[in-house]
């Protein structure tokens, strides 16, 4: 099976607008969409906060037009199927939007 990552962009997390409830709500939400993938989920990943960008110029904090928020890797058997699995993911209904890209292993 191939690996698909899954960079998610934009969205809210809502935690300094949120109450206890919703963000358990939230939390329940990305629970269950893991669980509905099984062994599908590769590694359910992180938010990422502070970030950088780099380039042969030099390194400036910040720097990306729409940087990520956060990763996750599937294993699916084709991009159709990784494609069905993403659509379900709780990010899209924050507001956010997801960067999907197969991956390949490289023979060293």
């Amino acid at each position: 099976m191939a690996k698909y990552l899954l960079v998610y962009h934009g969205g809210s997390d809502g935690s300094a607008e949120m109450s206890q409830e919703e963000g358990a709500k939230v939390m329940q939400a990305w629970t269950d969409w893991f669980a509905s993938l099984g062994t599908g989920v590769a590694d359910a990943g992180n938010p990422i906060s502070r970030h950088w960008t780099i380039t042969s110029e030099g390194t400036i904090e910040g720097g990306a037009a729409d940087p990520a928020t956060g990763y996750s890797v599937l294993e699916a058997e084709n991009m159709d199927a990784a494609l069905v699995m993403a659509k379900g993911c709780p990010h899209l209904a924050s507001g956010g939007s997801i960067e999907l890209a197969e991956t390949f292993e490289i023979a060293m």
